[in-house]
């Protein structure tokens, strides 16, 4: 495939009178949810990437059949398009621009996946600026950038990469926002399995060492979109979280155990084991280095084990619910239930904390 040639589902669509976006991180799963809100929203969608996620190439289904029956259509039509790309050149992503039609934004919900220093600092922060840079040369005015609530207090190498990036957004002259989300729901169901299995739920020390407000793919997704026409979120940093109130890791357990109908069952997990593991694993890892690697992601679970997803109140130095703002309509106690029940899955992949 020629790196630069857009594939297109539907060549035939008309322009989609909102704009044009071109959308980072389309495979993964809030990538996919931001997508679909674009589409929704009337806008026209180029995914680039080093490969297309399996909607881009879908056909519109509220696209009818015939060319003058979509040129006539009262419902919005957005052409999708992806276009290959190699994030680690500025280069090759400004010869990706290049041969688009022009790009109103740029939405990014783009990640590394792992987290580990050299993945964060190639993907949070190299990865952005090559595609921030190629921007600003091809004349790109807005970018909207999903980061993460927890760089408010950094402790690890992929909070560094992305506050580093954030930074340069803002130096950017771009009209950027920053959304800073709590927990994701697909991060918090880990234990279902488990618990249906007879085991107890884990939780770090008495279980209500942390709090979040969880939000939902949708919910996020459409506050993403929402970003780039409304002038109250623009050049700034925007935390937001799902509708309260805050849940602590003990309340996601009771919820759980009275959805199955069994009695609750809990089981204490120190933090202090884990600061033994990073210990042990950072040790090993100066003689065998695949180890460092994962001594860096026990560190990220320690972190999460121990630090809520809410916005840090610096002046009183505790997290604050009430200053945590809320989106959207979806509750992690609902989609508990629909995934108890089979209506929905989840691919967790490297979201999981247990």
């Amino acid at each position: 495939m020629n790196e630069t040639a857009p594939v297109h589902a539907d060549a035939t669509d008309p322009v989609s009178s909102t704009g044009h976006v071109v959308l980072l991180g389309a495979t993964g799963t809030i990538g996919q949810a931001a997508f679909r809100a674009l589409l929704k929203a009337g806008w026209r969608v180029t995914c680039l990437g080093r490969r297309p996620p399996a909607q881009c190439l879908m056909a519109d289904p509220a696209v009818p059949g015939d060319r003058s029956a979509a040129s006539t259509s009262e419902t919005p039509v957005t052409r999708r398009a992806f276009v290959a790309c190699n994030f680690e050149s500025e280069q090759a992503v400004h010869k990706a621009l290049q041969g688009l039609p022009p790009v109103d934004a740029i939405v990014s919900c783009m990640a590394s996946r792992t987290g580990v220093a050299a993945d964060a600092w190639a993907i949070d922060h190299q990865a952005h600026l090559n595609v921030l840079m190629a921007a600003r040369q091809a004349g790109i005015g807005q970018f909207v950038l999903l980061s993460a609530i927890c760089v408010q207090r950094p402790r690890l190498a992929f909070q560094q990469a992305k506050l580093a990036f954030e930074a340069a957004l803002i130096d950017s002259g771009l009209n950027y926002s920053i959304v800073r989300p709590t927990a994701f729901f697909k991060s918090l169901t880990g234990q279902i399995d488990r618990v249906r299995a007879g085991k107890p739920y884990l939780v770090f020390g008495n279980g209500m060492l942390t709090a979040c407000k969880p939000i939902s793919d949708e919910d996020l997704a459409a506050y993403l979109v929402g970003c780039l026409s409304d002038p109250a979120r623009h050049r700034r940093i925007l935390p937001i979280g799902g509708p309260g109130p805050a849940i602590t890791p003990l309340d996601q357990a009771r919820h759980l155990f009275k959805e199955l109908g069994q009695p609750l069952r809990v089981r204490s997990v120190p933090l202090g084991l884990l600061d033994t593991i990073i210990v042990l694993l950072a040790t090993l890892g100066r003689v065998f280095p695949a180890l460092a690697a994962k001594a860096e992601l026990a560190r990220i679970g320690r972190y999460y084990a121990s630090e809520s997803m809410l916005v840090w109140n610096d002046h009183q130095k505790c997290y604050d619910a009430q200053a945590t703002p809320e989106t959207g309509t979806d509750t992690l106690y609902d989609f508990q239930s629909r995934l108890l029940r089979g209506e929905v899955r989840v691919d967790r992949g490297d979201h999981a904390v247990f």
